[in-house]
């Protein structure tokens, strides 16, 4: 890891009266901090998820047997011709459905497998509690497509080539299903990005953006000081009309008269104090603001998570941060909160909020919400003050706990990334209709004046390309690779994604 130079110890300002009321800790509190504190020894039983619902997935195996008629065709293209085959094919997909599971990296649920050879068969699914028909196309009529299609769940069709025997709706799904034997597509509930040929990965990537698109849409989310949107005040309906984003607002005076409350109560604040040493003094943190400042943030972060509970989500956004709550700065906490496993974003702009929660649960990470710089010479920065420091599910980045830039107060993280990491980045723009997504290699955590977790990036696109495309503001950064899954789910809900590569 370089070396770089430290900032001046800063004093945290403390502002506000204080209040008689006595705040009581919680479980949770006890149980998140600890995952914060980043134990080697916990990482692989992090839930970096919390708060998602399992998809559900029912197969479906499409076919007909053919019988032989003397002296004209009697049997389509494909390999299911006996009930023989159709017992192997059962089977073949069981296993491959068996390794999609063990290797998704998500909460998957799969189905019993499903035959179906008419339309009456497709019938009997009309109550199934799957999110996703994965239909598996070997045989069978366009009639029974269309009905599997009219069940109104999201639809995958696998289709076979080469591998594992050959399916009739390789040669037909375009012109006869898609397209309606016309020249154009004419489905608007199932497209060419919803078939997958052969291979099983083609499948899974596909679920796991769906994964992701489920536990996106309905989503509740703590507004504290309300939704926004940077520049654009539509952001919140929009986000509403996309996502369907669930949005509680907690009033700002509310909040503070919870932190005077909680200030009151000794054995919390005893509490929040010995998670403060212990987080300070872990390996690969250097404390350059006060312990008065992280302990605030461990405080904040136990209110975030009472109103979490009350309200039975699992997000948060704050709004009027810059002029702090009662003095606390909320920069660490939702460090803190996002190193759980939970989603914490500041500023409460929904222009780019609905993007990070997308792509938290389609990579399975926590992203980190930040503002862009002029792209240059084929390099960007990303800077601000709330990097998560587990942004690859399992390992806290060494940081520097520092001051909060623009208020010199506070704690916040310098975030020492990993240099040569491949980046997502996306830029939701401001309509709501068309984002931009490019990826990037980390080049170094160069410590300027700006908001203070800084990231240099090494753009794998044109740098004019970037430049003439840019929109909106706020970014989200994620470790990985993760655009093709993000634009499947986006197209989904009306949302193009544009995509730039080198």
């Amino acid at each position: 890891m370089k070396m770089i130079d430290k900032p001046t110890r800063r004093e945290f300002l403390r502002a506000g009266a204080v209040v008689s009321l006595t705040v009581a800790t919680s479980n949770r509190f006890g149980r998140d901090v600890a995952y914060a504190l980043g134990a080697d020894a916990d990482a692989d039983a992090l839930d970096m998820q919390k708060g998602a619902k399992e998809l559900v997935v029912q197969p479906v195996l499409m076919y007909a047997i053919p019988r032989r008629a003397e002296g004209r065709s009697w049997r389509n293209w494909g390999s299911l011709q006996s009930e023989e085959a159709v017992r192997k094919e059962v089977a073949r997909i069981d296993g491959e459905l068996k390794q999609i599971r063990e290797s998704a990296g998500f909460n998957l649920r799969t189905l019993p497998l499903a035959k179906a050879t008419s339309v009456e068969h497709v019938g009997s699914l009309k109550e199934s509690e799957a999110d996703v028909m994965l239909v598996y196309a070997a045989g069978g009529w366009t009639n029974i497509l269309d009905a599997i299609a009219g069940l109104g769940k999201r639809m995958i069709i696998f289709i076979r080539h080469r591998k594992g025997g050959y399916y009739l709706w390789d040669e037909i799904v375009h012109s006869r299903f898609l397209r309606g034997h016309t020249d154009t597509i004419q489905r608007q509930d199932v497209g060419i990005d919803d078939v997958a040929v052969d291979d099983n990965e083609e499948i899974q990537w596909r679920l796991r953006a769906l994964y992701g698109l489920k536990n996106t849409i309905g989503r509740r989310i703590i507004c504290v000081g309300g939704p926004g949107g940077w520049s654009c005040p539509r952001a919140p309906d929009l986000a509403r009309e996309r996502f369907q984003l669930d949005m509680v607002t907690v009033k700002i005076p509310e909040l503070n008269a919870m932190i005077e409350a909680a200030r009151k109560d000794e054995q919390l604040m005893a509490q929040c104090r010995d998670k403060m040493n212990k987080y300070v003094g872990a390996e690969g943190v250097t404390l350059t603001t006060t312990k008065e400042a992280v302990a605030g943030s461990f405080l904040l972060k136990k209110l975030f998570h009472d109103l979490m509970d009350k309200h039975e989500c699992s997000a948060v956004t704050t709004r009027g941060c810059m002029g702090s709550y009662a003095g606390i700065m909320p920069c660490l906490t939702l460090t803190l909160i996002n190193d759980d496993g939970y989603m914490a974003y500041c500023e409460g702009d929904f222009v780019a909020i609905p993007a990070h929660i997308l792509t938290h649960f389609t990579c399975g990470n926590p992203t980190y919400f930040c503002n862009p710089t002029f792209p240059h010479k084929g390099r960007m920065m990303f800077a601000h003050c709330t990097a998560p420091r587990r942004m690859d599910g399992k390992n806290l980045a060494p940081t520097e706990i520092v001051t909060h830039y623009e208020s010199d107060c506070g704690a916040a993280t310098h975030v020492h990334f990993p240099e040569g990491q491949l980046l997502t980045i996306i830029k939701p723009d401001f309509e709501a209709k068309r984002w931009l997504a490019f990826t990037g290699k980390i080049l170094g955590s160069p410590f300027i004046d700006t908001c203070r977790a800084q990231v240099e990036v090494s753009l794998n696109a044109d740098t004019a390309d970037v430049l003439n495309n840019l929109r909106g503001f706020h970014c989200v950064l994620a470790y990985g690779d993760h655009i093709k899954e993000v634009t499947y789910a986006a197209k989904k809900v009306g949302i193009e994604v544009q995509t730039l590569r080198a």
